[in-house]
């Protein structure tokens, strides 16, 4: 059986990459890819500590949040190529779409 503080340096591992990825990156789908990542990290931070706990309330939030995920993926991605249809680029440095 593998330590729930495995998963937890996991967690936190893989939210630190997806962090440092918005932060530094420029091009829109590297930025929703590090928020999917981040995203995750907090899954298994989630499941983790709800068989830690030995409840199952951290893993029904946990399907809540690949919901969300799933749905900011999709909603993103259109916006994206929308953007990329006007504009022609995907980095977030030339798109001001919202500036007067």
């Amino acid at each position: 059986m593998i330590p729930t503080d495995y998963y937890i340096f996991l967690g936190s591992g893989l939210f630190t990459i997806g962090v440092i990825g918005v932060l530094t990156r420029r091009n829109v789908l590297i930025i929703l890819m590090s928020i999917e990542l981040i995203l995750n990290a907090v899954n298994i931070n989630l499941v983790a500590l709800s068989q830690y706990f030995k409840s199952v309330d951290g893993q029904v939030f946990a399907i809540f949040v690949i919901t969300d995920a799933a749905a900011e993926a999709a909603v993103g991605l259109g916006l994206i190529i929308a953007l990329f249809r006007n504009k022609e680029t995907v980095n977030a440095d030339e798109i001001d779409l919202l500036k007067w």
